[in-house]
C-alpha cells in the first residue's frame, strides 16, 4: 500500500465491527472503512469460525474504502472469549498464517470499550448485550474483571439473561404458577404466537440463536418501562447485577466512590436509556459513583486507538 493502514476489529456475542483507519500519531486516526460480519466468541464458536468471521469484517471494511484487501501496517483483534493466553496465542497464529497485518495484538473485547472513552485506557468498562462482564484498570496498569462466565455460569444482567428471566416469567403466568404479567401477551404477538404452547417451538425452533434469544430483553425492558411489575422486577434484578460487577471491580482496583471513569457499551446499555439510568441509581445507591460516564456505540473505534498506539511502538524501534 502506498499509505499506512491499521485494523482495529471489535468481535462479540452479537456482531463483529472492523474498522479500517489511517493512524495519525500515537492515538489519532482517520477513519477510512467500515465493515461488519456475524457473531464470533473464542468460548463459543470454532476457532476457524471466528477468524472466517473477523476475515468477513474486515474484506466488508475494505470493500466500503473501495479498497482491495491486503495486509495492514498492524491490527488490534478484540475478540470475546480471548481473555486467556491460550485462545489469544491461538488467535495470533491465525492472524499470522492469515496474513491480517505485519504487526497483530490479540486481546479480551473489554479493553477496547476503556480506551473508545479514554486514549489513556483507564477506569471500568461495563459491556450488556449479548453478554456481560465489568473490566478495569487503573493508571498504575493494574487490571480486574467481574463477570463474563458465559449464559450458563453466569452473563447476569446481559439481553439473555433478561429475555429468559422475562419468557420463563410469561409461561409461569401461562401455568398459575406465576403473578400474571403482560410479558405474556407480548411475548405471544412479538412471536406471532396464536397459542401459549406456540411458544414452544418459537423458543427452540434450531435457527433460534443466543443473539435471537437476546434481542427480546427489549420486550422485558419495555413493559418494565410501562408499569409491569413483573417486567420492573427483572428489570431491576439485572441493573443490581451489572452494578455489583462494577462495584466488585472498582473494590478490586481501590477506586474511591465518585473518581473513575464508567464506560458502556452493549446493546442493552446503549439502547435502553432508562435501563441505562437503572444501573447508574444503583451504582449511587451503593455509594460506588463514577466521575464521569461515556456510552460507547462502537468498541471497535477503541480497536483502532490501540492498534495505532502498537503502530507508533513499533516505529519508534525503527
Amino acid at each position: 500500500m502506498e499509505m499506512e493502514y491499521v485494523i482495529g476489529v471489535d468481535a462479540g456475542g452479537t456482531k463483529t465491527v472492523a474498522f479500517l483507519a489511517e493512524p495519525l500519531g500515537e492515538a489519532g486516526y482517520q477513519l477510512v472503512g467500515k465493515g461488519a460480519a456475524g457473531a464470533a466468541n473464542m468460548a463459543q464458536h470454532r476457532e476457524d469460525a471466528v477468524g472466517e468471521t473477523i476475515c468477513a469484517a474486515i474484506e466488508s471494511a475494505f470493500a466500503s474504502a473501495d479498497l482491495t484487501p491486503q495486509p495492514v501496517s498492524a491490527a488490534c483483534l478484540a475478540v470475546a472469549g480471548a481473555g486467556r493466553a491460550p485462545e489469544r496465542l491461538r488467535l495470533l497464529r491465525w492472524a499470522s498464517e492469515a496474513k491480517i497485518a505485519e504487526h497483530v495484538q490479540v486481546v479480551h473485547d473489554a479493553e477496547p470499550v476503556l480506551y473508545s472513552a479514554n486514549p489513556e485506557g483507564v477506569g471500568v468498562a461495563l459491556i450488556a448485550g449479548t453478554g456481560s462482564l465489568a473490566y478495569g484498570r487503573d493508571t498504575s496498569g493494574r487490571d480486574a474483571r467481574c463477570g463474563g462466565w458465559g449464559p450458563l455460569l453466569g452473563d447476569e444482567g446481559s439481553g439473555y439473561a433478561i429475555a429468559v428471566a422475562g419468557l420463563r416469567a410469561a409461561v409461569r403466568a401461562a401455568d398459575g404458577r406465576g403473578p400474571r404479567t403482560r410479558l405474556l401477551t407480548a411475548f405471544l404477538e412479538h412471536l406471532d404466537c396464536p397459542a401459549v404452547s406456540d411458544l414452544i417451538a418459537a423458543i427452540y425452533d434450531p435457527s433460534v440463536t443466543r443473539t435471537t434469544i437476546a434481542s427480546l430483553a427489549r420486550i422485558v425492558l419495555r413493559e418494565a418501562e410501562a408499569g409491569d411489575s413483573v417486567a420492573d422486577a427483572i428489570a431491576e434484578t439485572a441493573a443490581s447485577d451489572l452494578a455489583q460487577m462494577v462495584g466488585q471491580v472498582t473494590r478490586q482496583l481501590a477506586l474511591e466512590d465518585g473518581a473513575y471513569h464508567l464506560a458502556l457499551t452493549g446493546g442493552v446499555l446503549i439502547h435502553d436509556a432508562p435501563f441505562r439510568h437503572r444501573v447508574l441509581t444503583q451504582l449511587d445507591a451503593a455509594q460506588t459513583r463514577p466521575l464521569e460516564v461515556t456510552p460507547v456505540p462502537d468498541p471497535a473505534a477503541g480497536a483502532v486507538t490501540m492498534a495505532c498506539r502498537h503502530w507508533h511502538r513499533v516505529q519508534r524501534r525503527r
